[in-house]
């Protein structure tokens, strides 16, 4: 395992130009599988800051969109193209900064550029619809305006993906952005934004100001110059966002928590199931809004899976994303791994059964990360705090049912409605989950987690503010539709 030495300081980038914050103090980035290696600084930037970069996309704006859709397509194609030049250095800051493998970040990254290319596709496909009039000299149709100037706020979990699907949408439809990222993630923010800065994308069409969630984020919600908000992150900042955003008139679009249900029915192919109870509760150390938390299995199968379960995930390697080995790797930060310690001791405290797992790592190379084992309870009812609110660590919740009614009754029974699984081979059991379960993402034999980037991706209930992020759906929230009635 290798200690990077190198301790660069990186600028926001306003207007077309790498700017240091006006209160002058940054703020450290560590890596979470070592906290000895300092991966950089980032600027702890100030209302000024936020102000400055805000007037810079608004008045890039009126040219942005004057453009056509193909000529900003071209824009996304180039950046796509940088970025493929330097996936290897990206996903390389990213596993540093947020812990993953290296080959979870390698495919994020080539998602990322995937999704500029399919945006970029998007310039050039229909933005309206000809409606009939009832005048027979009229000439009546839709188009699409931009919203102006959005505000994007990204969490540290998918650090590539997430702030270029927001990004992506917002510039082909023509807007500009201002994007605020986690600051545990924001270097590999700043790499992505260089690819844009490379492509010549026009000055102020992009600018990222890094900082506290107190002051940027929120100087983002209730900013008067920012048009729409759109927000990835936990549920309680979700909704402060909203409030403030809809307070003032602005659009805005929350992708919040997720508790989400898997259900192993009796004629499950059980090692099909388990293979994708532990990808999905353990990979990216169940740091997903999508991931596996509940694992609700039919009685007469529960035995047998769990043993199988138990044999699959004792072999998971745990360690430095650095290492070819590894298999799953920290939690991003100090209080992420004490939130995920908590619910583990509240999950005993309520008296559920710790079958494997639920104690930090210390020993050798990882006494200096925020490792923590992968963790399975059982005997664990629905009331249960385990069973109820969202960890975002690698803690599965066992629950044993009759039937695959009762099955999906605790499955819709929490306040979230993000994604759910099932494992079956019976068509009945399959339908009555895809028409009963109170979920945006439902999937069928496969993981939790997961979606393509040409489908819509958001949830149902305490979920999400119910619009859809990614695909042609994206274009709901990134444009207001206009009417046009044309008299001859």
């Amino acid at each position: 395992m290798s200690i990077h030495t190198e301790e660069k300081q990186y600028p926001n980038f306003i207007n077309g130009k790498e700017v240091f914050s006006s209160s002058s103090e940054v703020i450290e980035v560590i890596n979470p599988a070592n906290t000895k290696d300092v991966v950089g600084y980032v600027q702890k930037s100030t209302e000024e800051d936020l102000n400055e970069a805000v007037q810079a996309a608004a008045a890039a704006q009126q040219k942005w969109k004057k453009l056509s859709g193909s000529e900003r397509g071209q824009y996304l194609y180039a950046v796509a193209d940088i970025m493929e030049k330097k996936i290897d250095e990206i996903a390389h800051y990213a596993m540093r900064e947020m812990g993953k493998t290296l080959g979870e970040t390698k495919g994020e990254t080539m998602r990322g550029i995937a999704i500029l290319r399919y945006y970029a596709g998007e310039g050039m496909r229909k933005v309206g619809d000809v409606i009939p009039s009832t005048d027979s000299d009229a000439l009546m149709f839709t188009t699409r305006a931009p919203l102006g100037v959005v505000g994007v706020i990204t969490p540290w979990n998918f650090p590539v993906a997430i702030p270029i699907w927001k990004m992506a949408p917002a510039l082909i439809y023509g807007n500009t952005v201002v994007i605020k990222p986690a600051t545990e993630t924001a270097i590999t923010c700043a790499k992505i934004i260089q690819c844009f800065q490379e492509a010549n994308v026009p000055e102020g069409v992009i600018n990222m100001v890094t900082g506290s969630g107190s002051v940027i984020g929120q100087g983002i919600a209730t900013h008067p110059g920012i048009q729409a908000v759109t927000f990835t992150g936990s549920d309680g900042v979700g909704k402060r966002i909203g409030q403030q955003a809809l307070a003032r008139g602005a659009k805005y679009q929350l992708e919040m928590g997720g508790k989400n249900p898997v259900i192993v029915t009796n004629d499950a192919d059980l090692d099909l199931a388990v293979d994708g109870t532990i990808s999905g509760a353990f990979r990216s150390t169940g740091q997903k809004c999508t991931a596996t938390s509940r694992v609700i299995v039919q009685s007469s199968v529960y035995e047998e899976f769990k043993e199988k379960l138990l044999a699959k995930t004792k072999e998971l390697t745990v360690g430095n994303g650095e290492d070819s080995s590894t298999w799953m790797g920290p939690c991003a930060n100090e209080g992420q791994l004490n939130t995920v310690l908590s619910y583990i001791e509240k999950g005993k405290e309520e008296g559920a059964t710790l079958l494997y797992g639920g104690e930090r790592l210390t020993e050798g190379e990882l006494k200096d990360g925020y490792y923590v084992q992968p963790t399975i309870f059982e005997n664990v009812n629905s009331k249960m705090t385990i069973a109820q609110e969202e960890i975002f660590g690698p803690v599965i919740a066992l629950l044993k049912v009759e039937s695959v009614e009762e099955a999906l009754h605790i499955a819709n029974d929490v306040e979230y409605g993000l994604s759910a699984s099932i494992f079956t081979t019976n068509i009945s059991s399959m339908l009555s989950f895809i028409n009963e379960m109170d979920a945006g993402l439902v999937r069928i034999n496969s993981e939790s987690a997961g979606v393509e980037l040409q489908a819509p991706f958001g949830g149902m209930k305490q979920s999400s503010s119910h619009s859809r992020e990614q695909g042609e759906a994206a274009k709901e929230f990134f444009t207001a539709i206009k009417t046009v009635f044309v008299k001859g």
